[in-house]
Order: structure tokens, then C-alpha cells, then sequence
């Protein structure tokens, strides 16, 4: 059914199937996302520059994790909206957030494992921390940017006695200006660095096998740190991204609201949630510094259990 000219969702199973699963991907990030941070802030000195492409990347979850919990409490309420407008407008704009400012921190990241492993002696390959600190900074100031829109106007639609907080609703009439703004949105934001990122990892790949070097510790380790990359954006940016094209072509061509995608769509964003229970898995591959400290925490409660065990049998 329309709403003023627009398609909101208006069914009854997200509201039932999606808490659990969004209060999981809170529990889990917020774990995972703060051992991160904690690892980073606290055990890994000096920073190199692939080091800062990390910590903003965790940076961006964090965000996520702040709100994540008013998402829930939102399809408790049987996607009603309890807060305000203003705190409507916050939400969207730090999940927006997070979600921009993590594609575009992967493909960097991905970008730096091109350079130093197809041009080993390029300056890029000695870049200070400062250095890779200025480009996350241009990163936050692009992404703020792109999604500082959500912040400008109010966000919320009435559907009959709720009010539906949502950064992405089709409409059966659109201004040429809109659908400009969105298909450019859509190829700079998401199909560029998806690009960047298939061709530099089949690239890398290619070359690593070509060197013979594909089962190499480090290189091992290289193709790894890759191949999680590309899990975070298949798994937790690309069915949305699939879905939202799929909805704009076919109500666009139909004029109408009545299409089971919707909902599909709508769950496929909760999909995007689980980048910071997969990021930390990333760091873990990309970082030697991040992967001495995971184990020698595990030793350590390896050896504290040790103890435990002699102590209590005496």
C-alpha cells in the first residue's frame, strides 16, 4: 500500500524474525569490536600505516554498536519509532555511516596489499602513520559529507499509528535530480570499490601464484587478510545493495507497492550489522602485532587454567 506516494514496509514478519537476530549482532560486535579497539589503543605501539587503515575500520563499527540496540527496541515495537525525530535523524546517519566509512576503509586496505605486494618499492610502501592519518581523515570528511543529508531534514513517515524511522524508501514518483543523485551515489559508494577490490585481490592472487609464493607464511597470511575482505562485502554490503537495484527497477516499472522484496530488503540490512563481529577477524589476518596479542592472550589463559587445575587438586 502507498504512503504518500511511497512503499514502507508494512508486514508483520521483520518485526517478529529480526530482533533476536539484531540483539546477537550487538552482543557479539560489541565484544568483538572492543577487544579491538582495546588491542589497539593498548598493545600495539608504534603504529605503522596499515596499522591506522585498521583502527578506523573499528573506529566505524564502534559507531554502529552505539545505535544498534534503538534498532532492535524499533522492530520490538513493531517498527515504531519511540525517540524522536531528531534522534531518527542520528541513527540513520551513523549507520549510514558506519556503512560508507567501512566499504571505503576495506578498499584501502586493499589498495595497500596491491602496492606493497605488485610494487614492492613504491613510496606509498613507506608511508608514515601521519600520512595514512591524513587519508583516514579524508575518508571521514567524504563519508560525513555524503550522508550529512540525514541530519538536515526530518526522517520519519507515518504509517497509520506509527512512525517509521528509515534511511531507504522507494517512491512511485521521482525527481530526475533524486535519481541522479541516488545512481551516482550507488556506483561512487559501492560498485567502484567493489571494482577496486575484486580486480587488485585477483590481481595480488595472480601474482603470488606466479612468484610461487601463494604458501608462503606471510603471503599466506596476505591472501587471507584478502579473502576476508571480500567476505565483509559479500556478505554484509552486496545482498542490500542487490536488493535495494532490484526494488527501484521493479516498482519503478510496475508503479506499484506490492512487491515481496521489500521485506526481503529490509532484512538483508541487517546483514550489513555483522561487519563488526567479521572486521576483527580481518585484523587478525592482516595484522601480525594484532595476531601476537590474540595468542598470547590465549597462552596466558591457557597457562592461568593450568594453575587453576594444580591448585585445586592439592
Amino acid at each position: 500500500m502507498s504512503v504518500n506516494g511511497c512503499c514502507p514496509y508494512q508486514g508483520e514478519l521483520l518485526p517478529r524474525a529480526l530482533p533476536p537476530l539484531i540483539i546477537i549482532e550487538f552482543l557479539l560486535g560489541v565484544q568483538a569490536n572492543g577487544f579491538a579497539l582495546w588491542v589497539f589503543c593498548w598493545h600495539m605501539r608504534p603504529w605503522k600505516s596499515s596499522t591506522v587503515l585498521l583502527f578506523n575500520l573499528a573506529l566505524a563499527d564502534f559507531f554502529l554498536n552505539m545505535v544498534l540496540l534503538f534498532r532492535a527496541s524499533y522492530y520490538l515495537s513493531k517498527m515504531d519509532w519511540k525517540f524522536g525525530d531528531v534522534f531518527c535523524r542520528i541513527f540513520l546517519f551513523l549507520v549510514a555511516l558506519n556503512r560508507g566509512s567501512g566499504i571505503a576503509f576495506l578498499t584501502l586496505i586493499t589498495l595497500d596489499r596491491y602496492v606493497r605486494v605488485l610494487n614492492p618499492h613504491h613510496r606509498l610502501n613507506s608511508a608514515s602513520a601521519a600520512s595514512a592519518t591524513g587519508a583516514a581523515v579524508a575518508v571521514w570528511v567524504l563519508t560525513v559529507s555524503l550522508n550529512a543529508h540525514f541530519l538536515k531534514v526530518p526522517q520519519q513517515l507515518a504509517v497509520g499509528n506509527a512512525m517509521q524511522c528509515e534511511s531507504f524508501l522507494v517512491c512511485l514518483t521521482v525527481a530526475p535530480a533524486s535519481l541522479l543523485s541516488r545512481t551516482a551515489s550507488f556506483v561512487i559508494i559501492f560498485l567502484v570499490p567493489l571494482a577496486l577490490i575484486l580486480v587488485c585481490s585477483l590481481r595480488i592472487i595472480s601474482e603470488l601464484r606466479r612468484r610461487h609464493l601463494d604458501h608462503h607464511g606471510d603471503m599466506k597470511r596476505t591472501i587471507s587478510s584478502l579473502a576476508m575482505v571480500m567476505v565483509v562485502f559479500v556478505v554484509c554490503f552486496l545482498p542490500s545493495k542487490v536488493f535495494q537495484v532490484l526494488i527501484w527497477v521493479k516498482v519503478w516499472s510496475q508503479k506499484s507497492c506490492k512487491s515481496v522484496m521489500n521485506g526481503v530488503f529490509y532484512a538483508t540490512l541487517t546483514l550489513t550489522y555483522l561487519n563488526s563481529i567479521l572486521d576483527p577477524v580481518l585484523f587478525y589476518f592482516s595484522s601480525p602485532a594484532f595476531q601476537r596479542v590474540c595468542r598470547q592472550l590465549v597462552r596466558l589463559q591457557s597457562t592461568e587454567g593450568t594453575v587453576d587445575t594444580g591448585e585445586d587438586g592439592t
